[in-house]
């Protein structure tokens, strides 16, 4: 008989985002991964949950984001010991909004570990202040008798932490806070809240906020790094921004084998752009990543939102299920939007509009038909707070882009031309292939973009299952004739085949399944 498995435990740990901080956890096999997820949320006291998750790496490298909807155990079973590590998956469009100051802490660590790691690229200047407003977070006002020497280096902030940067840091650590927060001066003075809301204030307005990169290639073997965040798809070639597809330009995404395909819809044609993985689980994991994130800052209601993609001739599709709740519908319930009318029964709109906004995009979704022109890039987020001078619009520039009334640290000493290839390692993906200059690869547009269309017929999605009915079908008959005493089955019991058919074949069979069946048991 089976062994009842409800009494067994699995122990797993989970990393924090503050890298000497770990939860040890117990999970067990019908535990799915949004409890494990509450727990870790539950033990940092955090109520707005919905822009975490716990990431997990394969046996063959490969990263993953833990489902929310299935089973733990199912997703890492061929780990052990069973790692996970808290991370913000979705990172807000504006931090500031956040309710909870507790949530907002852990999105200056995440911003604080993208910073370090490389992955939050920006200008010698922005990252010096960065770093001083790090140092006031974390050791307060400067205090000449506390801090000597060059005390900045004993911490780790950047990637490239150079001696020109470290004394940058320390004269804006020194120097007063002089009108706004990012009007002008140093950071002495402000309160520890104060550095970290100006913190998450200048790092959310970088083109790498919120951006984990991926290395693809392009169609000549380029090397490319693709981003996704809450603004849409970005590409970069070493550190620099080469294309930003905005999720408002997106009609279609979905891969076939190593190939990541963005379907665009510009007022004047339609284009398709792809991009070459260094593997199938890395296209998939990118795919997975695009779909979330774009699902997550584009769809109103979250319900019933499923997309398929990667089907073939010779290969099966993904289905992908989106679980939680979307940026709107959070900021409708801690009441920073309107909520949402609802549609009279019987309009043209109503009815079956469940996940009226789910794009057409991800291939097909699983009801309905629904267009993606509804769904404007952002619209559900509140616009940044503005400072009482004007704070100046801090992106990600070039390092040569030093502002006027700032002495530019010298590029040389703080490159960051290799942040990129530095954080895809982290994902176990390493690739040998310097940037270069390169475009995307891309196919011929098309006259116009066709309407929404049915899911696509698949020889082997019809083939599988009809192969399946059929030895089924056929393994029943024989349970049939050769185990029952049927009246209308005896004449074709006693032909010669079907005699033969039994000793040969049927008979050694059985008595094999049943020999295994005693082993097993």
């Amino acid at each position: 008989m089976f062994k009842s498995r409800g009494d067994i435990v699995y122990k797993c740990t989970v990393r924090l985002l503050e890298d000497t901080e770990i939860l040890e956890c117990e999970f067990h096999p019908s535990f799915k991964g949004k409890s494990l997820l509450e727990h870790v949320c539950q033990q940092l006291n955090l109520t707005e949950s919905d822009y975490f998750g716990l990431r997990y790496v394969d046996a063959s490298g490969q990263r993953h984001w833990l489902h929310m909807a299935k089973l733990i155990l199912k997703q890492v079973k061929d780990a052990s010991p069973i790692l996970f590590s808290f991370r913000v998956k979705f990172y807000p469009p504006n931090p500031l909004l956040l309710k909870e100051d507790v949530t907002r802490f852990q999105i200056y660590l995440q911003l604080k570990r993208d910073l370090l790691h490389g992955r939050l690229y920006c200008t010698a200047n922005e990252a010096a202040m960065l770093g001083a407003l790090i140092i006031q977070i974390e050791l307060g006002d400067y205090d000449s008798t506390i801090h000597i020497g060059n005390y900045v280096s004993e911490m780790r902030l950047l990637l490239r932490q150079t001696d020109a940067i470290e004394g940058r840091i320390q004269e804006l650590h020194r120097e007063p806070l002089e009108g706004t927060p990012i009007g002008g001066g140093g950071v002495k003075g402000m309160s520890t809240e104060e550095a970290e809301r100006t913190f998450l204030k200048i790092a959310c307005q970088l083109d790498t906020y919120g951006v984990d990169p991926h290395p693809v290639k392009d169609h000549r073997g380029n090397q490319l790094y693709l981003g996704i965040n809450h603004s849409g798809i970005l590409t970069f070639q070493g550190s620099r921004k080469t294309n930003h597809f905005k999720w408002s330009e997106v009609h279609k995404i979905n891969f076939e084998g190593r190939m990541f395909i963005v379907h665009l819809n510009y007022p004047e044609k339609k284009h398709t752009v792809g991009f070459k993985c260094p593997s199938g689980a890395a296209c998939r994991h990118v795919w997975c990543c695009a779909i979330e994130q774009m699902l997550f800052f584009t769809l109103s209601s979250s319900s019933e939102a499923c997309v398929y993609s990667g089907g073939g001739l010779f290969s099966w599709g993904t289905k992908f299920k989106y679980v939680g709740r979307t940026e709107r519908e959070i900021l409708e319930r801690d009441g920073l939007l309107a909520p949402r009318e609802p549609q009279e029964e019987g309009s043209s709109a109503g009815g079956k509009r469940k996940a009226s906004s789910v794009p057409a995009t991800p291939s097909t979704p699983m009801t309905g038909d629904f267009g993606y022109s509804s769904l404007p890039r952002s619209t559900h987020s509140a616009p940044l707070e503005e400072s009482g001078d004007g704070a100046a619009h801090l992106a990600l520039a070039c390092c040569e882009r030093a502002p006027a009334d700032k002495p530019a640290v010298c590029p040389s000493e703080y490159g960051m031309r290799d942040s990129f290839e530095h954080s895809s390692s982290e994902s176990g993906v390493t690739s040998q292939t310097g940037p270069s200059q390169g475009e995307e690869w891309s196919r011929p547009p098309t006259a116009a973009p066709p309407p929404p269309a049915p899911r696509p017929f698949s020889l082997v999605r019809a083939f599988v299952p009809s192969f399946l009915f059929v030895w089924l079908s056929l393994g029943m008959f024989a349970l049939l004739l050769f185990e029952t005493d049927v009246r209308f089955l005896r004449a074709v019991k006693h032909k010669p085949e079907m005699v033969a058919l039994r000793r040969y074949y049927y008979a050694p069979l059985k008595e094999y399944v049943k020999r295994k069946v005693v082993e097993l048991f």
